[in-house]
């Protein structure tokens, strides 16, 4: 029998079908609201998820109900929002004219300022929820999807999201708790920006991992995001095993040390990339200005300067309007000089 509150799952893209499909396969009662492309898909296919340690399960086509409509956000109890950030606004004002006042109102974007733009919308008359997703969600086709990169997804500690969490029990898409929540958005922001490293070298995570030049890029955005971040007087979290002040040194560490050692421990599957190198294959606009782009905001907050982000950002603008992917020493070199 299904269990816990009714979920929608409002830009059920790869990420949101991930997530939504494992809750529902765990019982949850789950509506999916996204594209008319993807609608298509699950209607014919189903929904098939997997991970990288061999974890599948599939939900067959009458199992699913994918909408494409704000109308279906109606009934919900909790509203997962998984849409790019550049469309929060629009998501905000969808749940605002469709949704029953009350409901809970779940951000699992990247970014810090999500939370902030769905409040403003919704104007006190739902209860606004920061969450946070550590890992990348691949989507293979014929309603496959893939989550490539080992991690539990978190929320705020609220009696709400702890019935729904024990609604979902454990698995791939299990919930955790957390009372620092701004400090993990901020701890999931600093390892966000190799997205834009990953999608500028159009590579793989892995194959972009091992390269030096590269590490050196998304080590030198880190430590200027961590100095901005302690003039601020924001404490950012601890994400996966290493903490945040040890990440530069160690991505910044020799070839031979990082991959031998550390990347063994970061359990990334061969074909994952990151959501902004699949936003770059698909003429999407990507979220970089909420990622790298957040710590110029910071930078110019402080009145201090953010050249490797800034740097960074202009380069992503640019593969935007069609540039190539960067080799590693002249990704390098553009960032950094020299």
């Amino acid at each position: 029998m299904p269990g816990g509150p009714k979920v929608a799952i409002l830009g059920a893209g790869s990420v949101g079908c991930f997530i939504g499909g494992a809750w529902l396969a765990a019982g949850v009662p789950v509506t999916f609201i996204g594209r008319p492309r993807l609608s298509k898909d699950i209607d014919e296919h189903g929904l098939t998820l997997s991970d990288y340690s061999g974890w599948q399960i599939r939900l067959g086509p009458g199992e699913v109900d994918y909408r494409c409509g704000p109308e279906a956000l109606e009934d919900a109890e909790v509203i997962v929002v998984t849409v790019k950030s550049g469309d929060t606004a629009a998501a905000a004002d969808d749940i605002a004219e469709q949704a029953t006042p009350g409901a809970t109102v779940v951000s699992f974007q990247n970014g810090v300022s999500n939370v902030d733009i769905l409040e403003q919308g919704l104007g006190g008359r739902f209860e606004v929820v920061r969450g946070m997703v550590p890992y990348n969600v691949a989507y293979l086709g014929s309603g496959r999807f893939h989550k490539g990169v080992a991690g539990d997804l978190h929320v705020e500690q609220r009696a709400d999201m702890r019935a729904l969490a024990d609604a979902i029990g454990g698995g791939p898409a299990a919930l955790r708790l957390s009372n620092d929540m701004l400090g993990l958005a901020w701890g999931k922001l600093l390892i966000n920006l190799n997205n834009a490293v990953n999608a500028l070298s159009g590579r793989t995570l892995q194959d972009e991992l091992r390269r030096r030049d590269y590490r050196r890029v998304f080590a030198a955005s880190m430590r200027e995001g961590l100095e901005l971040l302690r003039r601020a007087e924001i404490e950012p979290a601890t994400v996966g095993p290493i903490a945040p002040a040890a990440l530069p040194r160690i991505v910044d560490s020799p070839d031979w040390i990082f991959n031998t050692i550390f990347l063994r421990r970061w359990k990334i599957d061969a074909r994952a990339r990151s959501s902004m190198a699949d936003d770059l294959a698909a003429g999407r606009r990507t979220e970089v200005k909420f990622l790298n782009g957040e710590l110029i905001r910071l930078a110019d907050r402080l009145q201090r300067a953010a050249p490797v982000n800034r740097a960074i950002v202009d380069l992503v603008h640019e593969a935007e309007r069609g540039a190539q992917p960067l080799a590693p020493k002249a990704l390098a070199k553009a960032v950094l000089g020299g």
